[in-house]
């Protein structure tokens, strides 16, 4: 395969275009797929209920560890 020239190569702009960023910016966000209400509440609440149990968990081992660490030393 022979490689292209320099002068076959498509010429590139070095610098920054705002309103070509902005319009790059609303094509984006026109793909984006926005969850619904009921969706957002019901995985915020989801997210709410695992980190309480996390930190439960976490607190009750580290009194478990906490008595243990009493009793040996």
């Amino acid at each position: 395969m022979a490689k292209k020239s320099e002068a076959e190569l498509p010429e590139t702009t070095n610098g920054f275009s705002l309103g070509k960023f902005i319009q790059g910016i609303k094509e984006e966000l026109e793909k984006v797929v926005w969850p619904s209400r009921k969706q957002i509440v019901s995985e915020s609440a989801a997210v709410l209920l695992m980190v309480a149990l996390s930190a439960s968990l976490i607190y009750l081992v580290d009194g478990l560890f906490g008595w243990a660490a009493k009793q040996v030393f």
